[in-house]
């Protein structure tokens, strides 16, 4: 059991190493074996080719040598003459080829040309039947060689001396060693090996180094992976040439890491949207509740009032109902009907300023919803010349000018009640926050073009202005920059957080210039109408203009 779990263990190993193993590894392994299986082929192809080569010249030679001999002693030529004896002493030199005459038994009757070991010639008369004159290869005497011989058996006359010897059966053998062969191929396969190892040993030290530059675009694309995994989503994989694989790779990754940026961006845009209108909803909820609280608190306290007084008194007992002290205070005892007149009249104001503030409220819900507004012209300059009138009717000690630029008709689309809505705010704003008699300024003025041509409307005050961090948060909603101010005085602290809201849903902007001593100055900045875009001119000189009522005309 522990022998099979061992072997179950080292097999899965060796099953999951390729799955481990890096790819420029893979790369490389596979490039030198499949160079190794080419050259091992040609080595081999080439030696068997050249083998076979020398082979087939070595027994064409054998064939030309053996087709002699046979000639002479079959008495067809040669110096002997056909009725002479066969000279034993002369017949087997020939050269670096065997040539030998051998007896029934084996034994050398001439001797052989070709020094060293002979081969092993079988002399029993099967074996000479079935080789007899065929090319045949053999064995050595002694050693590996082999030998390449052709065998044959003829019936000759032996001459010794000046005798002839009666015929006698003789077996001539000619060969040639092949050992010269199997020696020059086994050098040319050291050649070989030598050759391939230096090709190898070069094809690893290139490819590494072109599998490295190869892969180092993936190497990129993997670093670049990380720093993204990272959190960093401004990466982006090296622009290559779009002609090649990693290229176009590369630029596909690209894409979608831009639109994945994009998303991540958008989806964290969208839950710090969320968050902050979560944020804004409570603390408007919040604010909300408590402004609403104040009128709600006086009108039940009156109600009280008059509850605990017990009602009106009768027409007869009127005039001898007087406050206990000069302070406003009343004994216990019905209500007068002054008392009941001035008890509905705080009443009537409370409700209107609780209406005034649920107006407000509903309007900033309704802009949150992104309830579409009217977008009809609306001239800008008439609007601002409306608001400098009404402000020199309700203010009439302080200075109010108006200023008017040239070049441009000064049309936008938009809601004419709400932009009514906001020059007033800001009119309102500065007459309420500013001393009696400060000086307040109103232009009209062509804006930035571009994106789009603009127009820009400026409300100027001279009074204390504001602090950094009060001008921070001037347009949220129920902020207020003097917190010792009277909520009867100081308003619902909604007016700026309307004009913002206004400003945004007609595509404009609103900005605030403040410091403290240097007053204040809002600037509204609103997308002219196109059929005012083409009569902007670059002349942007103002003129100030005293707009009273009757030049309204």
């Amino acid at each position: 059991m522990l022998f099979t779990s061992g072997r179950g263990g080292v097999w899965e190993r060796l099953r999951r190493l390729p799955d481990r193993t890096p790819l420029r590894v893979k790369m490389i392994t596979a490039l030198l074996a499949l160079v190794a299986i080419a050259l091992t082929t040609i080595s081999v192809a080439g030696l068997i080719a050249f083998q076979s080569y020398l082979r087939d010249q070595a027994a064409h030679e054998v064939n030309v040598v053996f087709g002699e001999r046979a000639s002479q002693l079959s008495g067809q030529s040669g110096s002997f003459g056909p009725r002479s004896g066969l000279r034993l002493d002369e017949f087997g030199l020939y050269g670096n080829y065997l040539v030998e005459l051998l007896n029934p038994q084996g034994q050398v009757l001439a001797p052989s040309g070709a020094s060293g070991s002979g081969p092993s010639v079988p002399t029993s008369k099967d074996w000479l039947k079935a080789h007899s004159g065929r090319l045949v290869i053999v064995p050595s005497q002694s050693g590996s060689d082999k030998w390449q011989i052709i065998a044959k058996q003829y019936t000759v006359n032996v001459q010794t001396g000046f005798q002839v010897s009666p015929p006698q059966t003789v077996i001539l053998v000619v060969g040639t060693d092949l050992g010269n062969v199997d020696q020059t191929i086994r050098q040319l396969a050291g050649i070989d090996l030598i050759v391939s190892t230096i090709i190898l040993v070069g094809l690893v030290v290139v490819g590494i180094a072109i599998v490295r530059a190869s892969l180092r675009p993936l190497t990129d694309i993997e670093h670049t992976a990380e720093a993204i995994a990272a959190g960093d989503l401004t990466r982006r994989v090296p622009d290559r040439d779009p002609v090649t694989e990693v290229g176009r790779l590369g630029r596909s990754l690209n894409t979608m890491l831009a639109q994945i940026e994009t998303s991540f961006r958008a989806r964290e845009e969208s839950e710090a949207a969320a968050r902050r209108s979560e944020e804004r909803m409570r603390r408007f909820v919040a604010d909300a509740s408590h402004e609403l609280r104040t009128p709600l608190t006086a009108m039940r306290g009156y109600a009280e009032y008059y509850r605990q007084r017990g009602g009106v008194q009768d027409e007869a007992a009127q005039g001898t109902s007087a406050p206990a002290n000069g302070g406003g205070q009343y004994t216990q005892g019905p209500l007068s009907r002054a008392d009941l007149n001035r008890i509905m009249q705080r009443v009537e104001q409370e409700s209107a300023r609780m209406g005034v503030l649920v107006e407000d409220m509903l309007l900033l819900a309704r802009l949150d919803q992104q309830r579409p507004i009217e977008h009809r012209p609306v001239d800008l300059l008439t609007l601002a010349a409306d608001a400098v009138q009404d402000a020199r009717m309700i203010a009439p000690r302080r200075t109010i000018e108006l200023t008017v630029g040239t070049g441009a008709a000064f049309l936008v689309l938009g809601d004419e009640v709400r932009l009514r809505q906001v020059i007033g705010n800001l009119m309102s704003n500065a007459l309420n926050h500013t001393p009696d008699g400060t000086p307040v300024g109103v232009r009209v003025l062509a804006g930035p073009r571009q994106p789009v041509p603009s127009v820009v409307l400026e409300v100027t005050d001279q009074g204390p202005g504001l602090r950094p961090d009060q001008a921070e948060r001037v347009f949220e909603r129920f902020y207020r920059a003097d917190t010792a101010r009277t909520r009867t005085a100081g308003g619902t602290g909604l007016g700026l957080a309307i004009v913002a809201a206004l400003v945004a849903a007609h595509g404009g902007t609103v900005a605030l210039d403040t410091a403290p001593g240097r007053g204040a100055t809002f600037r509204i900045t609103l997308p002219l109408a196109p059929e005012a875009r083409s009569d902007q001119s670059g002349d942007d000189e103002p003129l100030i203009t005293d707009v009273t009522g009757p030049t309204l005309d």
